[in-house]
């Protein structure tokens, strides 16, 4: 049985051991498009300019009314709320500006949410994002209609516990590329962007639900998580976007 209910509601930094973790389903990943260089760069700059601005606010910075830091902190990078859970609608809505893995030499862990995840992926010149699971990836492909399918490959998850080797399914985001995935809860995910121009646009549909079920003191991205980690992997282990294919799965 999957074990994605939080022990602990607002302990942020939860672990559950990787090599008996099972995932409840998969990640279903959905190319969209590609861009020009200067149009991708364009729309990644502008978003990430709003992330930005948010960590610099006094406003966003605070609680609100409501108990909402909008200006939070994850793990891949800085995230700003665009919107909040409010009454009769219960998701929320993150934009999150990646950390580059070649500037900080480490890489964010694998981890899965409390609650179903939407996420939109989106790039600029000389960036790509490496997305990794412990399942193969679903990807959406409609002749006549996708125009690209992204790169997939498998590698071992780093620093597992006595050193047991453990599978790990990656897919990359192309440079200039805009890719949608939508992430069961409970399911195993890990992103990590090589380059300075990428961006998430993320939508949480049970946020207040599961800060609810789990009875957590607020809506804390980080409480939300739990890692199938110990530490932070060195930049080596996420940084390499090539390994043995595994061809393009459809769902």
């Amino acid at each position: 049985m999957t074990d994605n209910l939080k022990r602990a509601p607002d302990d942020e930094n939860e672990t559950r051991n990787v090599l008996t973790f099972q995932d409840g389903g998969r990640c279903r990943v959905t190319p969209v498009a590609k861009f020009a260089p200067e149009v991708a760069l364009a729309v990644v700059e502008t978003l990430s300019g709003i992330v930005r601005s948010g960590h610099k606010s006094p406003v966003a910075t605070r609680s609100d009314g409501d108990g909402v830091v909008r200006a939070q902190t994850f793990e891949e990078g800085d995230v700003y709320m665009l919107e909040s859970p409010f009454d009769g609608y219960f998701a929320d809505r993150y934009l999150m500006d990646f950390y580059d893995v070649n500037e900080r030499d480490i890489c964010s862990r694998m981890h899965l949410h409390t609650g179903l995840r939407f996420v939109r992926m989106m790039t600029g010149p000389d960036t790509r994002i490496r997305v990794s699971s412990l399942s193969p990836f679903a990807v959406t492909n409609v002749e006549g209609v996708t125009s690209f399918l992204p790169k997939i490959f498998i590698d071992d998850v780093p620093d597992t516990p006595d050193s047991v080797p453990v599978i790990r399914h990656n897919l990359i985001v192309d440079e200039n590329s805009w890719v949608d995935m939508q992430i069961p809860r409970g399911v195993s995910h890990q992103f990590n962007a090589i380059g300075p121009h990428a961006v998430i646009d993320s939508v949480h549909p049970e946020e207040s639900i599961e800060t609810f079920r789990e009875k957590m003191s607020g809506y804390k991205m980080m409480a939300q998580t739990i890692f199938l980690a110990e530490d932070l992997p060195n930049a080596a282990t996420c940084r390499d976007i090539s390994g043995p294919l595994t061809g393009q799965l459809r769902p």
